[in-house]
């Protein structure tokens, strides 16, 4: 199994097998990485997808500070 998944993440590179090992383990490690972040923007997608607006009030006329009389 390991050997297919080598292959899937691309051409074996090293000077020996033990390095090409440690070469694919590095891609599995961010190709996890990759699909940690994926998951995480698709979640919020899906997470905001129907959100109802809500009504704010209109900031951009008034002033920051109340004015002193």
């Amino acid at each position: 199994m390991w050997r297919i998944w080598a292959k899937a993440l691309g051409e074996k590179y090293g000077r020996t097998d033990r390095e090409a090992d440690t070469i694919a383990g590095i891609r599995t490690l961010i190709f996890i990485s990759y699909l940690v972040t994926n998951l995480f923007i698709i979640s919020g997608v899906i997470r905001h997808w129907n959100d109802v607006p809500t009504k704010r009030l209109p900031l951009q006329h008034q002033p920051i500070e109340k004015e002193s009389t």
